[in-house]
């Protein structure tokens, strides 16, 4: 898509300033940079993307039982959008939802849901060839029954798996059936690297002719003018700037409501501290990511396995001694629109974990996942855990599918929940300034793909993945490419 800048009513080009460099600050800024507009981002820690664990794309909403219909297909139109926005950030393997029998639930129940997600992947593949990007569209789940899955148990484990049932095989040898309810169901909701994303952004950042990239750099004050705002801000080593803009991107994540309180805004929102956490598993074949859904908040809330090359896993458990914290989930009150956190949590936040909680927490998760999955009882520590705090808009903490609100003619806040809906907030934000005059359009949608990323070398992209993983203290196998 072609956009013509026009900034009305003044004679110099549009200026838009984004506060955070989290994956909804760099997609807004990818996005305005590839079109030509001149960004500044302010970020005060030292790089992109390095906030709350990512682990997969959310493609269709499957993951989540209590979320609606509609939610579910705006998560997978955007899914779509993220994949093309950031083309080497995906590890391509499928997941698969699996119903103890310990749970309420009814194993069938996601089916009419699953059926309606893979008819609108179709339409959205035939109206776009180039949104085929979770494998082909009739492929994209299949149910196996306990015959199936008993008889996969009797075949060999394949070193590598080139077909959907190869990838149950390792399951089928290792879960005892007789603890679960039955169909098990294989989706293409694939993983999502949070380094290479990390890596996508800097690397198309750092060589963007419109981007200007302002790190260690913190908002002090904002002061609203008639025609946009002035940043006040200081520099790691105490400088004060200012800076300009025509246009304010509220992007701080979980500090959003600081951001609002600053610009003399009210919002209602809540703030979840969460961690997952990193095992090492001596294990040889390709493993699917495993959903073993529970009741949130229960002593058999969901367990999540999530692979990575090497015998590295990423462990969720929804309960309060592993990925949920008692007091964790906070919401904004009368007098600002910043959620508070108890203070131990903030404490994580900016400062890391202790080894004593690494090392019991990263435990607790195994042992929850060796309920089911008893062989993985045996999988030790391998690094800290990845952690952050989400931010939902409004007071609905089963809200998935959200991204951007406005106020007045020049601020932006970016409230996604899932990084998924990053690139329609930026969207949204670039058929705001249409509207305001600012920009002139063709009258077409913008593509999902970015000239930015879309020419990014894959290799490339993963060394300097590699490079971050280290840089932030975590496992390479993080940043690798499992396919």
């Amino acid at each position: 898509m072609n956009a013509n800048l026009c900034h009305a009513p003044a004679q110099h080009p549009l200026k838009v300033g984004i506060l955070g460099g989290g994956i909804a600050g760099a997609t807004v800024a990818l996005r305005l940079a590839d079109m030509g507009i001149q960004t500044l981002l302010i970020e005060a820690g030292s790089g992109l993307v390095n906030g709350p664990p990512i682990c997969h794309l959310h493609a269709g909403g499957n993951l989540y039982r209590d979320i609606s219909d509609q939610q579910c297909l705006t998560l997978l139109r955007q899914s779509i959008a993220s994949v093309r926005a950031y083309p080497h950030s995906i590890n391509r393997r499928p997941t698969v939802i699996a119903t103890p029998v310990s749970d309420p639930g009814d194993a069938e129940a996601l089916l009419p849901r699953l059926a309606q997600v893979a008819q609108e992947y179709r339409r959205l593949v035939d109206e776009d060839p180039a949104n085929r990007v979770l494998g082909e569209p009739e492929e994209y789940y299949r149910c196996y029954s306990r015959e199936q899955f008993e008889a996969l148990a009797r075949q060999p484990i394949p070193l590598k798996a080139d077909s959907q049932d190869d990838w149950l095989i390792p399951l089928a040898h290792h879960l005892d059936p007789d603890k679960l309810k039955f169909p098990l169901i294989l989706v293409q909701e694939y993983g999502w690297s949070l380094f290479r994303m990390a890596a996508t952004a800097t690397l198309a950042l750092n060589a963007a002719p419109h981007c200007a990239l302002h790190f260690h750099t913190r908002a002090t004050k904002l002061e609203q003018r008639p025609d946009g705002w002035t940043i006040h801000a200081s520099q790691g080593h105490g400088e004060a700037q200012a800076f300009k803009v025509d246009f304010l991107v509220n992007a701080c994540g979980f500090r959003t409501g600081l951001v609002d309180d600053m610009a003399g805004f009210r919002r209602q929102r809540l703030v979840e501290y969460k961690a997952a956490y990193v095992a090492r598993w001596q294990t040889e074949a390709d493993w699917p990511e495993v959903i073993f859904h529970g009741q949130r908040g229960t002593p058999n809330g969901m367990a999540q396995l999530t692979p990575y090359p090497n015998g590295i896993f990423q462990l969720h458990g929804m309960t309060d001694g592993i990925t949920l914290f008692k007091g964790g989930l906070a919401a904004s009150g009368e007098h600002s629109a910043q959620p508070r956190l108890p203070p131990p949590y903030v404490a994580q936040l900016n400062n890391g974990w202790q080894t004593p909680d690494i090392t019991a927490r990263t435990r607790d998760a195994i042992a929850h996942l060796a309920r089911l999955l008893p062989a993985f009882g045996e999988a030790e520590v391998g690094g800290k855990p990845l952690f952050g705090a989400q931010q939902i808009p409004g007071s609905d903490p089963s809200l998935r599918a959200a991204d951007v609100s406005f106020e007045g003619n020049h601020y932006a806040r970016v409230e996604i929940v899932k990084a998924s809906s990053a690139l329609t907030a930026a969207d949204r934000i670039v058929a705001r300034l249409a509207e305001l005059g600012w920009l002139e359009m063709d009258g077409q949608p913008l593509s999902p793909s970015l000239a930015l990323t879309k020419g990014q070398n894959a290799t490339e992209v993963e060394r300097e993945a590699i490079r971050l993983a280290r840089e932030r203290g975590y496992p390479d196998e993080l940043a690798l490419n499992m396919r």
